[in-house]
């Protein structure tokens, strides 16, 4: 991963700036020419059409898959530092019928003693600590099988965020989350951020909580083809043009 540290341009603050990104997977160009900033605090939605690039722009990022260009990251205090990334993946699938709960979970992402051993008194109160920050510390002792989508979306996200990133990155948090929920997530979203100063990037591929939430959008395809407010991105001629020709997200 070629990631570099800088100062200044952002009045000091936390940013992350990408610079002509592409990645190649053997023949095929995935992403080419792709150039991004999202400065501290900000909510940057990535939009697309299926097969855009949109999570594999994000794996770049997070360092999983190789890339040419320059993935720049600054912040106050951390210029000698990896920066610290919190990572939502896209649509994990637990089994109903494990007996893992919760804190099960926690334990085993958490800690070096066998979750089949308990949890410590200790390590139970961090676990509804971390909980605590989605506002989720009564799913501790659910089967991680049985939570609904928007459940299983808190539990995830309460992980990413311990220890506190610099930057969340979300890939498709709202797939499998009905409206109810998604407003109820977007709305822990923005509290997150402006609590905890953190910029978030996720992919989405609902438009309806763009211009509530969102402070920049971009829109991938394979490149990038436009970006700016959600207002400014929804109504470009390359939006009208990208889901038309496609069809559809």
């Amino acid at each position: 991963m070629k990631l570099f540290f800088h100062g200044g341009g952002c009045g000091d603050s936390c940013c992350l700036r990408v610079q002509d990104l592409s990645v190649k997977i053997g023949n095929d160009t995935i992403l080419h020419d792709v150039d991004l900033h999202v400065h501290c605090s900000q909510l940057v939605a990535l939009i697309g059409p299926n097969g855009a690039g949109k999570s594999t722009f994000l794996k770049a990022v997070l360092g999983h898959v190789d890339h040419d260009g320059v993935i720049a990251f600054s912040s106050p205090g951390q210029r000698d530092r990896r920066p610290r990334i919190g990572y939502v993946p896209q649509s994990p699938t637990f089994d109903p019928g494990d007996p893992v709960s919760v804190a099960d979970l926690f334990a085993c992402c958490m800690s070096r003693r066998p979750a089949f051993l308990g949890l410590s008194k200790s390590m139970r109160k961090t676990v509804l600590e971390c909980l605590e920050r989605v506002h989720g510390e009564d799913l501790i002792d659910k089967r991680v099988g049985t939570l609904s989508g928007g459940e299983l979306q808190r539990v995830l996200l309460a992980l990413a965020l311990e220890p506190l990133p610099n930057i969340l990155i979300l890939d498709e948090p709202l797939s499998g989350v009905d409206v109810e929920g998604m407003s109820v997530l977007m709305d822990m979203l923005d509290e997150i951020r402006k609590t905890y100063d953190l910029s978030i990037l996720m992919t989405t591929h609902d438009f309806s909580m763009l211009e509530r939430y969102a402070d920049q959008v971009v829109l991938i395809d394979h490149t990038v083809l436009a970006q700016g407010t959600p207002q400014e991105v929804l109504t470009s001629e390359p939006f009208a043009r990208t889901f038309h020709r496609k069809g559809g997200m």
